[in-house]
């Protein structure tokens, strides 16, 4: 058999029937580069924003001290007290690559592939997808994600707030006991964590990451359209569908954070409260997700899983922005 003869072989049976290596071999060599772009646009996305993210996880993580006092008065007091505590570099602990590499990286290669076969399943193009395929696409992604997601949260979540514990010990004890929670590195917290403690708060990573793609990706391709079809009315006389302009990418992308960002903050809150570790040892505060709702409930009220929505908001639209865009590009 030719190599144009497998190839098309493969295109009728989707995952590939035992015909042909050529086709799977090119199948695998497609998604390895969907992989390498989604991977590219999820660094350049976050050496922008990760300081918001930091901000964001600071108020999430608050609590009233014994005077019933917060740490933070809101986002810009949050971002003054770290530059001034920790200095500008403070804003960048744990400059996130390693983990958020592969993480977009299979966001973003996930839906793109699903899309991709979800529209020939449906018979149109991937501008054209239904809405529930767009849906079953980005829930799939997000689902897969995870794998990523949870241990490079967990890392980052105990590094950031160790900066914060770090600040507050020396403040009030003046002492040198704070240096070993300055010094703590990523290797420190995996090697205290162990396999299983990396996976911890799986299930509400899960809530948060699947509802967040569900929503995200099949409304970023309905903004973008709609956005292209008023920026650009010239192209969209005619039928036919066309790749929206890198501008409405961009736009479509941001808004659909916003709305997206939006919709799970109180899930990222349960997370954020899972996978932070007490700050004398001893075992999680929380154990389930229910146990942690409602105890964030009951105690601070419900507003307090709405906090840090700002921050993530402007955390999650523009970053995402910026991976799409960067993701089209390469493409």
């Amino acid at each position: 058999m030719d190599t144009k003869t497998g190839h098309n072989s493969t295109a009728s049976s989707a995952f590939g029937s035992p015909v042909t290596t050529t086709a799977t071999s090119s199948l695998g060599a497609k998604l390895a580069g969907k992989l390498v772009n989604g991977a590219v646009a999820g660094i350049t996305g976050v050496l922008v924003i990760y300081p918001f993210d930091i901000v964001k996880t600071r108020l999430q993580n608050q609590v009233p001290d014994g005077r019933g006092v917060l740490p933070y008065k809101g986002g810009v007091d949050c971002f003054r007290q770290i530059v001034t505590k920790e200095g500008p570099r403070g804003l960048y602990r744990v400059p996130n690559l390693a983990g958020i590499t592969p993480e977009k990286a299979i966001k973003l290669a996930v839906n793109d592939f699903m899309r991709e076969r979800l529209a020939r399943t449906y018979g149109t193009t991937v501008e054209d997808l239904p809405l529930v395929g767009g849906m079953i696409a980005g829930a799939t992604a997000g689902f897969c994600q995870v794998i990523a997601t949870n241990p490079m949260e967990i890392v980052k979540i105990q590094m950031q707030i160790a900066g914060q514990h770090a600040t507050t010990q020396h403040i009030s004890s003046n002492s040198a006991a704070a240096a070993p929670t300055k010094s703590l590195t990523a290797r420190q917290v995996v090697q205290s964590l162990g396999l299983k403690g990396l996976y911890r708060g799986t299930p509400a990573t899960l809530l948060r990451d699947v509802p967040f793609s569900f929503i995200f990706f099949p409304g970023q391709a309905y903004f973008s359209k709609v956005i292209d079809g008023m920026l650009n009315p010239s192209d969209h006389a005619g039928k036919g569908s066309k790749r929206p302009s890198f501008g409405a990418v961009f736009l479509g992308s941001t808004v659909a954070g916003v709305v997206s960002a939006a919709a799970v903050t109180p899930a990222d809150v349960i997370k954020t409260r899972l996978q932070v570790s007490p700050r004398n040892g001893g075992a999680p505060q929380y154990k389930t997700i229910s146990e942690a709702a409602s105890s964030i409930f009951r105690n601070e009220g419900l507003g307090a899983f709405f906090k840090g929505l700002v921050p993530r908001c402007l955390i999650t639209a523009p970053m995402f922005g910026i991976a799409l865009l960067t993701y089209n590009f390469q493409q």
